[in-house]
């Protein structure tokens, strides 16, 4: 069973992507920022990230790079999802703008974990 750690300041969106997620038989970790994300991959890689990248105390550029500096997190990879558009320095992983279509990000996590 793969683990997906989600990190987005959003309640809603961790709750309804927890469910959905775990109905996919994938294990969910959930973080509120990407402090908290960092905090949980140190404590255990997941296998994949899907975060937002605009949030507080950390977003989601500075968690890929802080998941990037450290040898045993530097593979993992990342799906980022926002209702805004990415900055351009934001070219680490595919991007999904919300609200996405369930069926393309499922597609991105199975493709994601396989690579």
């Amino acid at each position: 069973m793969s683990t997906i750690l989600l990190v987005d300041d959003e309640p809603d969106t961790l709750y309804v992507l927890d469910l959905l997620l775990t109905a996919q038989g994938y294990r969910v970790v959930k973080a509120r920022n990407g402090f908290e994300g960092m905090e949980l991959g140190l404590a255990g890689p997941p296998d994949l990230v899907i975060s937002d990248w605009v949030m507080p105390v950390m977003d989601g550029t500075q968690l890929y790079r802080c998941f990037a500096a450290i040898p045993r997190l530097t593979t993992v990879p990342f799906v980022f999802i926002s209702a805004a558009a990415p900055p351009d320095e934001l070219a680490v992983g595919p991007f999904l703008r919300k609200p996405f279509d369930l069926p393309l990000l499922l597609d991105l996590i199975a493709r994601s974990l396989s690579s």
